[in-house]
């Protein structure tokens, strides 16, 4: 074609091409590309990722707060993607990340490495603070070194974790809080919470219901008395004098009940 001693590939060698798999260089470049957007967009709304209001979900993947609180508010759009989708129902399934800054760069405080997807990153659990990995592995604190709040190392949680033995790390550790009924956060779930608060809704009700069986004896039991009429005034046949008879007992008994006061009193 052309005369140019250039040749046309046949079909069986464009196929033969095509089905080659990639190779481990490539694999590796295509994996890169991958983290560097990750660590660059929300991984909810694909938009570039805020570093001052970030949020990471117990598998280390990041988002922007906004786009989780947008996401789980009520949607008329069935098609639209959100938060309960990716297993984040409430913000007890997310942690506020908080990213130190050295110069322009976002950067470990202690290492300076900087972060991005050249760094393996970890945050800590309930703080958020985030390091290097290699920063946290060396000095084994079991408190945050920012802030001074206390950590255990299951709560370590890795950024965009891509070896299968971190992910079944982090996998096991929300089916452990979970079963606890605990959130990514260390949190109570929602579910525990509506549990305790129909327990002492229905602690309440039984409370209230035994009061009001009080309330009602006391009242059949006024009643009854108002009912039942005075011994001493049984055998009084006319209505008048046996009402007459009444009254004055009634101001006898009253006075007696003064007497023995005053000399209770004295």
């Amino acid at each position: 074609m052309g005369n140019d001693g250039g040749s046309i590939p046949k079909r069986r060698e464009l196929v033969k091409n095509a089905a080659r798999a990639p190779t481990v260089s490539e694999m590796k470049a295509t994996a890169l590309e991958s983290l560097a957007h990750a660590w660059a967009h929300c991984a909810l709304s694909d938009t570039p990722l805020d570093f001052d209001s970030v949020v990471s979900d117990w598998r280390g993947r990041l988002y922007n707060y906004e786009a989780i609180l947008n996401g789980l508010m009520p949607s008329d759009d069935p098609n639209e993607v959100t938060p309960a989708a990716l297993g984040i129902r409430s913000l007890r399934d997310v942690v506020k990340l908080k990213f130190s800054k050295t110069g322009d760069k976002w950067a470990c405080p202690i290492s300076m490495k900087e972060m991005g997807p050249a760094t393996k990153a970890v945050y800590l659990v309930p703080c958020g603070h985030v390091f290097a990995e290699v920063a946290i592995t060396e000095i084994k604190a079991e408190a945050c070194p920012e802030c001074g709040e206390a950590f255990t190392q299951e709560n370590v949680i890795s950024i965009l974790p891509t070896a299968e033995k971190e992910l079944d790390r982090l996998q096991k550790r929300i089916e452990d809080l979970q079963a606890n009924g605990l959130t990514h956060t260390l949190k109570k779930g929602k579910s525990e919470k509506k549990k305790k608060r129909k327990a002492g809704e229905a602690a309440e009700e039984e409370e209230g219901s035994a009061e009001k069986k009080d309330e009602k004896a006391k009242k059949s039991d006024a009643s009854r008395a108002k009912k039942e009429p005075d011994a001493r005034i049984k055998g009084i046949n006319n209505s008048m004098a046996a009402t007459l008879t009444a009254r004055v007992l009634a101001e006898q008994d009253e006075r007696n009940k003064r007497r023995k006061l005053a000399q209770a009193v004295s």
